[in-house]
């Protein structure tokens, strides 16, 4: 076996690809006022996995400024998809909607403000693709709505797992036949945290 790559974390942030001045600025933003987000590697996966499942329809629960909303819209303008994004605050849904409509993406989102696990219980499936970043200690009671939204073979993305309120949550899925999960502990540069944890769940 071949030798490892020398101080990893620094050789692996070097390879994140560049981002336009809109996404720059919400990034310098978060830093400043202490807003987690997804950061631009899992931004990018997450456009990444759109396009390759050529997903249509995709639900995000917990958008904040839409940073993470707008690397999916992006990819679902590519596939001729929608996103419908959540948002208990409304004062962030609104910076939400800013940032979307500047970056041109109103046609293809929507930000409805309300409690996620209250909301997804009025919609009505099939969901290609469901984005999870709530409260942690809420991601176990929206399992089974997302299980119901999302067709058969449609994925499930959750972020901050390595967090201790979403340990039920992933207990949950790695028992249940009815998935196939992968839980990735990682390095995410520029991630709220950089080092933290991403499942990926098939619905079976």
């Amino acid at each position: 076996m071949g030798k490892m790559i020398v101080d990893p974390e620094e050789y692996f942030r070097k390879l994140v690809r560049g981002r336009d001045e809109l996404l720059l600025t919400l990034e310098r933003e978060a830093a400043a006022e202490g807003i987690p987000i997804v950061g631009p590697l899992v931004g990018q996966l997450l456009g990444l996995l759109v396009r390759a499942a050529g997903a249509r329809q995709v639900l995000e629960l917990g958008t904040a400024g839409g940073y993470s909303a707008i690397f999916l819209a992006r990819a679902l303008r590519q596939t001729g998809g929608r996103l419908l994004t959540l948002e208990w605050n409304p004062g962030m849904a609104d910076r939400a909607r800013t940032n979307l409509e500047q970056a041109g993406l109103n046609e293809v989102s929507e930000v409805r403000i309300g409690d996620a696990l209250g909301i997804i219980k009025t919609l009505e499936g099939p969901y290609d693709l469901i984005f999870i970043d709530i409260d942690k200690e809420n991601y176990l009671p929206a399992l089974g709505d997302c299980a119901r939204l999302l067709r058969p073979g449609g994925l499930l993305v959750a972020d901050n797992i390595g967090f201790r309120g979403a340990d039920g949550f992933n207990r949950a899925l790695f028992l249940d036949q009815g998935w196939l999960s992968v839980s990735l502990w990682s390095f995410l540069p520029e991630h709220s945290p950089e080092h933290d944890g991403l499942l990926l769940a098939l619905r079976l």
